[in-house]
């Protein structure tokens, strides 16, 4: 079990910053107290999932109106452009870059509240440039479009209507890096509605032109949405992030230089953008080589992995929130307290979509049926799609384990430092720097070769099978390079907790299969295997002693009982240096002090625990 730092690596990692000399004076964005997770998971949840709710409608009428032909082929290879620039301009790369940016930016503000607004000059130093090169990626975008459809789908049918939907979205390069800049921001700041919203606005844009102009314009209607989309998506952010920018000190007109002064080291993208796009170019070699097989096959993957990805939602969601929480502590030096966080979030997170990975092994079917079964889309195509939904679905709980590891891999190298800092340019960190993007690159191996030795037997199933035996070869790979950057995960407990969480999800998908098999109507199929996925993994889970299943079966059980009392399990007495009672039984004196300590009692009351704690109590899960 792993529960120290390598030490050939402890002297990269940020020193432990002592308490300041007087308490900072109240800023505009303290640390968020507990239940702050709970909270910014909730908000989050309800409006990626009204945004993810309009995708799948976005979906539907894409397979409604156009089935899966070589037109949707052509459109999907163009959708490749905002595919790519979404993870890597919001969510991903910009994420792990600007996230702990902003997060060290406010805790200097907090340390130095005299000194000039480091926010600000962040904000000056690299929003400028931001802005200059991404116009300059989207123009590349556009007037390269007839090389990037002939380098992504050689073997495409219509090439011409290709190029021109990818030339339409070539613009989204520009709002999306907005985007994910202000998205940023706002997250570190604790603020997180506008942020979740904006795939509510991003989907109402393309539903917008699709419904009104499909009959004129085909699969091009949807292009112009995507466009129309994204723009909406930045405009949503502005005003929240000037509000947020402007509630920070008022520049006092003395320049003077600080210690807290942030220095921008624009090296560090480097690593973070190869890995987003290595990890994205699983994408590429599906598109390519499914552009060799008979018309369609393309889309049943988009269809099987939109699908698919719905059950990894809520998992990424636990991340998102908690990551300004982990970048703000390694900001800080608490390497003990990121490291509970971060081993709070992989089970979390495993939990989750190992649930929703159940679910869709015993229900792809009937789940195809009911949503897309209609106009174009045939049974044909409902059956590809399931089968292709079953084979994604085993590397769903790996790509959900590289959405929390990879965060605090990066925010232990963020785009700016203390100006007072030492600089750390060694071999040895250089070298980690890009062990993701290495790792990255080996798992994209294991997809080719099992790919090209698969797809010629199973067409669009080798290729599911490749993307998930290459996502978990990287996934297994970047847990253990969190532990030689420096976090001391202790990997013992981790691989145990996602073993009885997988064991659980086996025995929920084969009693889930078995019962939603018993009808042939999609929905009573649907809704009976959820069903039975649901109780039997809360069952199986909680008997196997998952903690991230039985605290919450445990939780439903006291609200449906209240009266009645339950224990989570046998209590351990305390050792003699946490005060147990020196004088034979019975004593009560010392028995009842724990409980009428007027003292004790106060300051808890008056110092209830930060957020840095929130990954030390088993009760905070």
């Amino acid at each position: 079990m792993t529960t120290d730092q390598p030490a050939v690596l402890a002297r990269t990692l940020p020193a432990p910053r002592s308490a300041p000399a007087r308490p900072p004076a109240p800023g505009p964005d303290p640390v968020p107290r507990r239940g702050f997770p709970a909270r910014a998971f909730g908000i989050t949840a309800l409006l990626s999932a009204a945004g993810s709710g309009l995708g799948l409608l976005r979906d539907l009428l894409l397979a409604r109106y156009f089935g899966a032909n070589q037109g949707t082929d052509a459109f999907l290879v163009a959708w490749t452009v905002p595919e790519t620039a979404a993870p890597l301009l919001i969510e991903d790369a910009m994420s792990f870059l600007m996230v702990p940016a902003f997060a060290l930016a406010l805790v200097l503000r907090e340390e130095d509240p005299d000194a000039p607004d480091p926010v600000r000059q962040l904000v000056r130093a690299t929003l400028p440039w931001l802005l200059l090169a991404l116009s300059g990626l989207a123009l590349a975008a556009a007037l390269g479009a007839p090389q990037l459809v002939e380098l992504l789908a050689p073997g495409l049918p219509d090439p011409d209507l290709a190029v021109t939907c990818t030339r339409i979205t070539a613009i989204t390069v520009l709002p999306f890096g907005v985007a994910g800049y202000l998205a940023a921001a706002l997250r570190a700041h604790h603020r997180f509605t506008a942020p979740a919203g904006i795939y509510v606005a991003y989907n109402l844009g393309i539903l917008a032109l699709l419904l009104g102009f499909h009959g004129y314009l085909g699969v091009r209607s949807a292009a112009l949405g995507v466009a129309f989309g994204s723009l909406l998506m930045a405009g949503l952010l502005i005003g929240p992030f000037l509000r947020r920018l402007g509630r920070g000190p008022a520049a006092d007109g003395r320049s003077r230089r600080s210690r807290h002064t942030l220095v921008l080291m624009p090296l560090a993208l480097l690593p973070v953008a190869a890995f987003t796009l290595t990890r994205q170019s699983q994408v590429f070699v599906e598109r390519y080589l499914g552009s060799a097989l008979p018309p369609g096959t393309i889309s049943h993957l988009n269809y099987a992995a939109k699908v698919s990805q719905l059950a990894m939602t809520a998992g990424i969601l636990i991340c998102t929130v908690t990551f300004p929480l982990v970048a703000r502590a390694l900001a800080a030096g608490d390497l003990t307290a990121a490291r509970d966080r971060v081993e709070k979030d992989l089970g979390q997170a495993a939990a989750v979509v190992l649930l929703g990975t159940a679910f869709l092994m015993a229900c792809a079917p009937s789940v195809v049926a009911l949503l897309f079964e209609r106009g174009a889309f045939g049974p044909r195509d409902t059956a590809a799609t399931a089968d292709v939904i079953r084979v994604y679905s085993v590397g769903l709980p790996a790509q959900a384990l590289i959405g929390v590891i990879i965060r605090p891999y990066f925010s232990l190298r963020p785009v700016v430092r203390r100006a007072a800092d030492p600089r750390t340019e060694d071999g040895g960190r250089r070298l980690l720097d890009w062990y993701p993007a290495a790792a990255m690159v080996l798992g994209l191996g294991v997809t080719v070769a099992v790919g090209l030795l698969a797809t010629a037997r199973f067409g669009a199933l080798g290729l599911a099978a490749g993307n998930a035996a290459g996502i978990t070869t990287t996934a297994a790979l970047l847990l253990r390079g969190l532990v030689l950057r420096g976090i001391p995960l202790r990997l013992r407990r981790v691989i145990g907790g996602h073993g009885r969480l997988v064991a659980a999800a086996a025995g929920a998908t084969v009693l889930g299969t078995a019962v939603g098999g018993l009808t042939a109507d999609p929905l009573l199929s649907t809704l009976l295997g959820g069903l039975t996925v649901a109780l039997a993994f809360a069952a199986l889970g909680t008997g196997l002693g998952a903690r991230e299943v039985r605290g919450p079966v445990l939780a439903v059980a006291r609200a449906v009982a209240p009266g009645r009392q339950i224990r989570p399990g046998p209590r351990r007495s305390p050792s003699p240096a946490a005060g147990r009672c020196p004088h034979p039984p019975p004593c009560d004196a010392c028995t009842r002090t724990p409980r009428s300590d007027p003292t004790r009692s106060a300051g808890q009351a008056l110092n209830p625990p930060t957020v840095a704690d929130e990954g030390k109590f088993p009760h905070g899960q």
